[in-house]
């Protein structure tokens, strides 16, 4: 009997090993197909076929459908994946550790580059995800909304601001920057460079007029010293 308990465990450690080799076969596949996917969709934009999608990734449509049982799932997760890729660029810079004016600028251009490098994916995020993307979506805008509502509290140590004030503040900067952002796209009337400028320039100003509305002057270039009692929310890529 004892014997027999062995070789079960021996046979359970073997079935634990394979089952753990194809959960892993199967993550590097789904993101073989979301990498392809994203490459398609930036060359031929939203209406792409999965047809494309399965020639770009070296494999059959069928197992597409294997791994996303419709087109509508593939672009909920390439939904995901873009939308980490554009947190990798906008979070970094929103939280260097310098001063607020050139910290803003980062920021802005760090957004308006993923968009200008991959307009169609991100427009992706912007109109054509799904339910389930448009949820991730929204959950990026929140942790940029707390990122931001950081950076405001940083520009003006002086002032104990309202909670609401921030709030509503950090939320309109991002509904101000995507929408230039996509007008920019299609008008394309100014350089990119020209837009991160105005942009940061205009964001500036909201900082500084709140500042001078409550009777403070504020220097751009000052590297404010972080509050200890300020938690800057923890940033982890999306999977």
């Amino acid at each position: 009997m004892p014997e027999r308990g062995a070789g079960s465990s021996v046979a359970s450690s073997a079935a634990d090993g394979r089952r753990t080799r194809w959960d892993a076969h199967r993550v590097r596949r789904r993101e073989q197909i979301v990498r392809a996917a994203l490459e398609v969709l930036a060359e031929a934009g939203p209406e792409f076929g999965l047809e494309q999608v399965a020639a770009r990734a070296g494999i059959s449509k069928p197992v597409v459908y294997r791994y996303y049982s419709d087109r509508a799932g593939l672009v909920a997760a390439m939904g995901e994946r873009a939308t980490a890729m554009l947190l990798e660029r906008i979070v970094p810079a929103l939280q260097a550790d310098v001063a607020v004016l050139p910290r803003i600028r980062m920021s802005v251009g760090a957004f308006l580059a993923f968009a200008d490098e991959s307009p169609n994916v991100y427009r992706l995020l912007t109109r054509h995800a799904p339910d389930g993307g448009a949820g991730v979506a929204r959950t990026a805008e929140e942790i940029v909304a707390r990122v931001l509502a950081a950076v405001l509290v940083d520009a003006v140590p002086q002032l104990d601001l309202d909670a609401g004030v921030v709030e509503v503040w950090a939320h309109g900067v991002i509904g101000f920057v995507q929408k230039t952002t996509e007008w920019w796209l299609e008008q394309r009337t100014v350089t990119r460079d020209e837009l991160t400028d105005r942009l940061t320039t205009l964001v500036w100003a909201q900082i500084d007029g709140l500042g001078r509305h409550h009777g403070v002057a504020l220097d751009p270039d000052r590297r404010p010293a972080r509050r200890p009692d300020l938690r800057y929310p923890a940033f982890t890529v999306l999977s």
